[in-house]
């Protein structure tokens, strides 16, 4: 019976560990973050319609959008980010920087605290749903009227008072007013679901697996970061120039105000 016991609770254990080791994997953080927002979108009234992880085609291979919300004020192409700690970063950086600290305080003769800081970088995100929103406006080139959000929304607790955006960076709680605040009605309600069947009809989805979009993801990146350092404007081919701004001095493509690319 005790060895039955012993057994069992080293089960429980190891079971314990497995559980908590894929509970924080990266990619089941990330669908947390995007099932929280899904149920907060879908909070909106029916006027809104919901599209969640759309995988469209692109020249360079396929794109990943989050969360897609079509409706008559305009389609708002949302970037989600699970993160916690202080986050830093502003438009034109190329990586985003993330800071945790930890205070761990361990018991001897007397109590000490020792205080950890760890810092991680990830891909800015507010070019990365400007991306997404450049792609859905690829799709529909021939819409003039339409209007194409991109909103960059923190879930979890992080702290995001740091970060310096011209563009929606938010915290979830305050993603359903910012979509609210758009309402100058730009498509009818044929467009609306026009534009919702072509989306669901060529999200590629259940076509590319994730090992193949990923792959793809570091294609365009390494493409991206090459055209840079060639001094080559990604978005449209056209020449980097150095400018001084508010913030110091950045490059800019050289057919402004026609495209708006920047970065350091």
């Amino acid at each position: 019976m005790a060895l039955f016991l012993l057994v069992l609770i080293l089960i429980v254990f190891v079971a314990v560990k497995i559980f908590h080791w894929w509970y924080n994997l990266p990619e089941q953080i990330g669908k947390r973050g995007e099932i929280r927002v899904h149920n907060i979108l879908s909070h909106l009234s029916d006027e809104y319609h919901i599209l969640d992880d759309v995988v469209l085609k692109t020249e360079r291979g396929t794109t990943q959008i989050d969360h897609i919300v079509v409706s008559k004020y305009g389609i708002f192409a949302i970037e989600t980010k699970n993160y916690r700690g202080e986050i830093y970063g502003d438009d034109n950086r190329q990586q985003w920087t993330q800071i945790i600290v930890t205070n761990v305080r361990f018991r001897r003769k007397w109590y000490k605290t020792y205080t950890y800081i760890t810092k991680n970088y990830f891909y800015n995100p507010v070019k990365q749903s400007l991306g997404h929103a450049y792609v859905v406006k690829e799709y529909f080139a021939g819409w003039n009227r339409i209007n194409v959000v991109p909103i960059v929304v923190f879930t979890g607790n992080a702290d995001i008072s740091n970060v310096c955006s011209n563009h929606h960076v938010i915290y979830d709680k305050y993603l359903k007013s910012t979509i609210r605040s758009y309402q100058i009605v730009c498509l009818s309600d044929s467009d609306v679901q026009s534009i919702v069947d072509a989306l669901s009809e060529k999200n590629v989805k259940g076509e590319v697996d994730n090992k193949t979009h990923i792959r793809n993801v570091y294609a365009a990146k390494n493409e991206y970061d090459n055209r840079i350092a060639a001094g080559i404007c990604p978005r449209c081919g056209g020449r980097l120039v150095q400018r001084n701004g508010r913030y110091g001095s950045f490059y800019g493509c050289s057919n402004y105000p026609k495209c708006t690319f920047t970065t350091h």
